[in-house]
């Protein structure tokens, strides 16, 4: 499967700042700009910047960022499941997952999560992938939010909403090990019926009916 890449952009003028949202970007061009400091959640910010120019050379890899100027704030990632989850049992060319979305503390409230999955989904070929990510309780940030659990997933629901993406059942074991964890899925308008049939089949791995 061919994994073409489209540019696409959008500003964001808000309290003050203008903050630049696109991609994909390539490693390339990731080594015009630096990390800030907030983009943490991980691991420390200079690896992790390191972990997504690594991303963007991938042949499905992509990597949607916000900067202020040449200081990346935020940013996400999509590429094939790793290895050693369960989505990767059955190799399909047409599952992306969504690994990680991050937005530095002192850029929040702007709308850039949001808004990095809106860019990120202007790309006709997204509609050819079904795209997942799984959300764990423990990966959380809600110390600094003062939200709940549940007041969280709400947050989390609706910002991955913004691109397209909606919880769907699943037997897997730690996704079920907390109610409030999730799956949330997007299935782009081409996806063929028998990758998705393949995916249901990953969804839920303890139906002998279904695993394939």
């Amino acid at each position: 499967m061919e994994h073409p890449k489209k540019y696409h952009k959008q500003v964001i003028n808000k309290n003050g700042r203008s903050v630049v949202v696109e991609g994909p970007v390539t490693t390339q061009e990731l080594d015009h700009y630096y990390f800030d400091e907030g983009l943490k959640a991980f691991r420390p910010p200079k690896k992790q910047y390191e972990a997504i120019k690594s991303i963007a050379e991938f042949p499905e890899g992509r990597i949607i960022i916000a900067r202020d100027q040449d200081k990346i704030v935020g940013y996400a990632t999509f590429l094939h499941p790793d290895p050693l989850e369960r989505w990767s049992t059955i190799k399909m060319d047409d599952l992306l997952e969504l690994g990680a979305i991050e937005v530095s503390h002192d850029y929040r409230g702007l709308g850039i999560g949001s808004t990095i999955l809106k860019v990120a989904m202007m790309d006709e070929q997204m509609e050819n992938y079904i795209i997942i990510t799984t959300e764990y309780y423990w990966h959380w940030d809600m110390k600094s939010t003062g939200l709940n659990v549940w007041e969280y997933r709400k947050l989390m629901e609706t910002m991955m909403g913004y691109g397209g993406l909606e919880p769907m059942s699943t037997d897997d074991p730690e996704i079920i090990s907390h109610p409030a964890n999730c799956l949330l899925v997007r299935i782009g308008q081409n996806v063929p019926e028998e990758s998705i049939k393949t995916f249901d089949s990953l969804r839920f791995m303890g139906r002998n009916d279904l695993y394939m």
